[in-house]
């Protein structure tokens, strides 16, 4: 199966006007900016985050979050940590924004979230506890809502007054990628003014085993963050005299279904979304990956050696859903207050072991938060 290109929205340029941040760096833009420049090294001791055993000792993840440190304690008690990520991140992305939310706008604008399972803690948890607790199956039904795969994006959209599209895409490795090519389709069609774009993961012992018993973990630990960013057309951004902080031009994805070398097709799918944002090989700056061996021999073939590459994995651990969103913030964190960075293009790549591939370009013009002059 290949994911092809509406004709209706190949041409359209997603602006972003704000965007937040969780990482193992801290809380919002700049302490993920300032990490980044310094090149601090994110990990903690993983039994900061929970008393059961895991493969690696070492995480990439916030170490002393506490949802209600940050949003208060009404409503917070039953907040599963995703949940609370995506509602935090999407507060920070509005506070980034020049956009004002009001009763005018709320109507239009929505939240778009990229997820693998959901909150696999919760689901597990929840799991566990029809099995033990005492007949008749006393499990708390309060914590149900952190079960379902759309709980963080309807959160989102309730603390924040958003009555737009609100939408969850699972899609693993891809899922950023994947909600950001959404967010495209659904501005481009004109049934959204602006969305709040990204995904999120939460570090748990039951993502660490799978992960590495997947073998997906052998070198990187386990990580947890991820972003949001406040995407709208930026043609629309620039008619009312607004300019975004940075642009995305295109986004491609694909799946080989199985067949065929991940490297190759992947190759033409970096192709593909240059071709689509006018961009050539050369014209790129930074290169951001999701840390595979298949990526860098992808790059080899269709890009070259010439733009500087980054694994997100090197600096995030190993947080699949969430690593897309976190390559995109990489970018924009490489542009933040930094003129001498405008129009930049760079590229952010993405596979998964299954045959998933994709791709997106973006553009970033070196202004700070909430400069969009």
């Amino acid at each position: 199966m290949t994911v092809t290109t509406d004709s209706r929205t190949a041409t359209f340029v997603l602006g972003v006007s704000g965007w937040g941040v969780l990482s193992p760096y801290g809380l919002g833009a700049d302490e993920f900016t300032a990490g980044l420049r310094a090149g601090r090294d994110g990990t903690i001791d993983a039994a900061e985050l929970t008393d059961e055993p895991v493969p690696d000792p070492r995480a990439y993840a916030l170490a002393g979050f506490r949802a209600r440190d940050h949003l208060g304690r009404k409503g917070t008690s039953f907040l599963d940590r995703r949940t609370a990520f995506a509602v935090l991140a999407c507060r920070q992305a509005l506070a980034d924004s020049d956009l004002v939310v009001d009763d005018d706008n709320r109507d239009r604008i929505g939240v778009v979230l990229g997820t693998s399972v959901g909150s696999l803690q919760s689901t597990s948890d929840y799991s566990r506890d029809t099995l033990v607790q005492e007949k008749p199956y006393l499990v708390n039904p309060i914590l149900f809502p952190n079960t379902v795969l759309n709980c963080a994006a309807g959160q989102a959209a309730i603390w924040h007054g958003l009555r737009g599209v609100n939408a969850t895409l699972a899609g693993g490795g891809m899922a950023a990628l994947a909600a950001l090519r959404y967010a495209m389709t659904v501005l481009g069609r004109g049934r959204a003014e602006a969305l709040l774009v990204g995904a999120m993961e939460e570090y748990t012992p039951q993502m660490a085993w799978a992960e590495h018993a997947a073998g997906r973990s052998a070198t990187t630990a386990g990580g947890e963050g991820g972003a949001v960013f406040l995407v709208e057309d930026a043609a629309a951004m620039r008619a009312a005299g607004r300019e975004p902080v940075a642009e995305i031009l295109a986004v491609d994805l694909g799946h080989t279904g199985g067949r065929g070398d991940l490297a190759t097709a992947l190759a033409d799918r970096i192709r593909r979304v240059l071709h689509q944002a006018g961009v050539a090989p050369e014209d790129l700056a930074t290169v951001v990956t999701s840390g595979s061996a298949a990526e860098e021999d992808a790059l080899d073939a269709s890009v070259g050696p010439d733009a500087s590459r980054v694994a997100i994995t090197d600096l995030a651990g190993n947080c699949a859903t969430a690593a897309g969103a976190l390559q995109v913030a990489a970018v924009l964190a490489h542009h933040r207050g930094e003129p001498g960075h405008g129009d930049c293009r760079s590229l952010i790549v993405a596979s998964t072991a299954d045959g998933s591939v994709g791709a997106a370009v973006l553009k970033g013009n070196g202004r700070a938060a909430r400069d969009h002059r």
